[in-house]
């Protein structure tokens, strides 16, 4: 049982992730988690910009890092499987970047302090490791893990992912929407990793 700790940390983060959001955002007097992006809770200035990171940001990057591990472990006989399980780890140091450099107020400002520009690197980081983790399983789901579902649930949920990148500028640009799209984008993002989460489960199982 013991063994199996870090791959629930899988399937808590997308939990973990609706909770902490929901929680920052009702403390955070008219905030719309339609029109406004996840990093504007910890923004400098906002009600909640020491709290958001330390029950968002931190604890997610550990629970990245920890599911990144196992996955490594459990499958270390496929340099495909541990270079996802790295890309899940540098995601996990990405949430914590983000949540350490907090972005301006607003977070699209005209002239970027040093540490929003620092806030959309580790921004980037996610966006980037996260979507090449789930391409990998594309292939590696039926293919290491004998699992057919697990590669077109990694198509789908990337597919979802990647349809509403081209809506974010456009909702930056009119105010509008960047909120939903953004959750859906890494709700889609972390849905697919509680997906690999249950198949690592049972795969274990099936080899036990």
């Amino acid at each position: 049982m013991k063994s199996n700790l870090p791959i629930y940390a899988g399937l808590v983060i997308p939990f973990w992730l609706f909770l902490g959001v929901l929680i920052a955002g009702a403390m955070n007097p008219g905030y719309s988690h339609i029109n406004q992006a996840m990093s504007e809770l910890g923004a400098v200035g906002s009600p909640t910009h020491t709290i958001s990171p330390i029950i968002n940001n931190f604890p997610l990057g550990i629970l990245f890092i920890a599911f990144g591990v196992s996955v490594i472990r459990i499958l270390a006989q496929s340099k495909l499987a541990i270079t996802s399980g790295l890309f899940i780890i540098l995601h996990g140091i990405g949430s914590m970047g983000a949540g350490y450099f907090s972005c301006d107020l607003g977070c699209n400002p005209d002239a970027p302090s040093s540490s929003q520009v620092m806030h959309n690197i580790s921004g980037a980081v996610m966006f980037l490791s996260l979507t090449a983790a789930n391409a990998i399983w594309i292939f590696l789901g039926g293919k290491l893990l004998k699992f057919n579902w697990l590669s077109w649930f990694s198509l789908g949920c990337i597919l979802v992912a990647l349809a509403v990148v081209p809506a974010l500028p456009l909702a930056i640009e009119s105010g509008e929407g960047f909120g939903l799209f953004q959750r859906i984008n890494y709700g889609a993002a972390v849905i697919w990793m509680a997906g690999l989460a249950y198949a690592l489960l049972k795969y274990q199982t099936k080899c036990s």
